[in-house]
């Protein structure tokens, strides 16, 4: 068997302070069973006698059982071993791979998925492979068994983790995440927390929630005992099946919720239609230096400008000036804007442009590939502002004075309600706003902001009443404390 890549098969082994730490409190007793559902080169294995472990890679496998030789290792996928087997473990312990949905399919996803659905957990198709693993892990749990994982920080945002935590809470007695700022592994851009549950085949109505600044070994045996319970009918209510707003004092999220819950609040969506710009599937073809469209010959009603990146778009307005000062530049900001038509009805200099070498790479492109007719880009339109899908300190809204479109790594903001959007546009800079953009975004590798179109919508402007409560360092402080958390610098 060929051995996976570390970044397909989603292993990056685990300090071995942390996997002490975790199996000290998964293990209450030397007869304890204990599985690892992928068990890498045996690092939890080796720290309890009494272990069974599943690895999917050859090689990994083969360390597993050279570290932990008392340990009873099998090679294979585990959503296929666990789907078979009878056996029951009293504890779990492990580090799940963090495989995202593009590269987690096929069988072993539609295994995966149905294994889950079995067990209670719906998974949708944005699903990452850790979440069904600790379903699946879960689920070959004696009644009153424990487990405790590493797990990605994206338990606490993302929405394909939510059916994971409404399993836990609805099938162990306690559930707890421990949220981790400092990275758990330095060489790695994802940040990664900690989840232990206990037991099994109870249920709870909260999910103690606990945040530290970095992971600090305790030869105690049991999980961090500061921090709050979150009540699960308010993580689902007010903060949408998200965990990561916990991070900030409790009289911010207090304030935060009674804005949204005001009924002259505003969110981003009731103002405007947010959505990401179009994709050419060939950048460097169909966007044109303007040296490069006059030598071509292309004529001027078949180019639009463009804004090609966030990074791109000026402060607050993008003007015709803005538009003349690339065009001095010989930006490529010119997009090769064809219509739906036969080639033959193209001017003959644009069909000498789509028959060159360029013309014939930029056909076999995906997104060109599948398209009729390749050349036409769709959906092309002229938003009214423009947004920064992916920021660093804030995320900038644009107003579009120029007419100008863009491709979608930047986000087009039509306007439905002038009123609104006049509101949404003058709090923009205001720290409220910007604390809601940290609350309603997530972090991204290398401490950006990501905005999702959906996560865009629920940008909130509070009611002009509770300006008197918005002032001071509070809200200042808030959004510096969300940057800290995706370490922006």
């Amino acid at each position: 068997m060929v051995p996976l890549s570390q970044k397909h098969s989603g292993a990056y082994f685990t300090p071995d302070p942390v996997v002490s730490a975790l199996v000290r409190w998964a293990v209450n007793d030397p007869t304890d069973r204990m599985l690892d559902p992928s068990c890498g080169d045996g690092r939890f294995l080796a720290s309890h006698r009494n272990s069974v472990g599943i690895e999917q890679d050859a090689r990994s496998a083969a360390n597993a059982m050279e570290r932990a030789p008392w340990a009873l290792v099998h090679e294979g996928d585990f959503f296929t071993w666990a789907s078979e087997t009878s056996e029951r473990f009293e504890c779990a312990a492990g580090n799940p791979p963090f495989i995202r949905y593009q590269t987690f399919k096929g069988p072993v996803r539609a295994r995966a998925l149905g294994l889950c659905r079995g067990l209670g957990a719906e998974f949708n198709g944005l699903a990452s492979s850790w979440a069904p693993f600790l379903v699946a892990t879960a689920g070959l749990l004696k009644p009153g068994g424990r487990m405790a994982f590493v797990v990605p920080a994206e338990i606490g945002h993302a929405p394909y983790a939510s059916p994971l935590l409404e399993y836990l809470v609805a099938n162990f007695a306690m559930v707890q995440v421990v949220a981790v700022r400092g990275k758990l592994f330095p060489d790695l851009s994802e940040d990664c927390w900690l989840l232990y549950a206990n037991g099994h085949g109870g249920q709870t109505d909260r999910i103690r929630f606990t945040a530290v600044d970095r992971f600090e070994p305790s030869k105690a045996k049991h999980p961090p005992s500061e921090g709050e319970d979150v009540l699960v009918t308010e993580w689902r209510q007010i903060w949408g099946r998200r965990l990561r707003p916990f991070v900030l004092p409790a009289s911010v999220r207090a304030l935060y919720a009674r804005a949204a819950a005001h009924p002259k609040s505003l969110r981003f969506g009731a103002a405007a239609q947010i959505g990401i710009g179009y994709v050419s599937g060939a950048n460097d073809f169909f966007h044109l230096k303007p040296s490069m469209a006059k030598k071509l010959g292309i004529p001027a009603e078949l180019l639009h400008p463009t804004v090609r990146n966030g990074r791109a778009l000026p402060a607050k307005q993008l003007t015709k000036s803005t538009l003349q000062q690339w065009h001095a530049d010989d930006e490529p900001y010119m997009l090769l804007k064809l219509p739906k038509a036969p080639v033959a009805d193209l001017p003959a200099k644009v069909r000498r442009y789509l028959d060159s070498e360029a013309g014939r790479e930029a056909r076999e492109a995906y997104k060109c590939r599948v398209r009729e007719p390749w050349f036409s880009v769709p959906d092309v339109h002229k938003p009214d502002y423009f947004l920064s899908y992916m920021s660093g300190v804030s995320a900038n809204l644009v107003r579009n004075s120029g007419g100008a479109t863009c491709t979608n790594s930047v986000h087009g903001v039509r306007v439905r309600d002038a009123k609104a959007m006049q509101r949404v546009a003058e709090h923009w800079m205001g720290d409220f706003v910007a604390l809601s953009r940290e609350i309603e975004g997530h972090p991204l590798g290398g401490g950006m902001l990501k905005l999702e179109p959906r996560e865009a919508t629920r940008i909130l402007v509070a009611a002009d009443e509770l300006a008197p409560e918005l002032g001071g360092d509070a809200l200042a402080d808030a959004v510096t404390t969300m940057q800290r958390w995706r370490h922006y610098v």
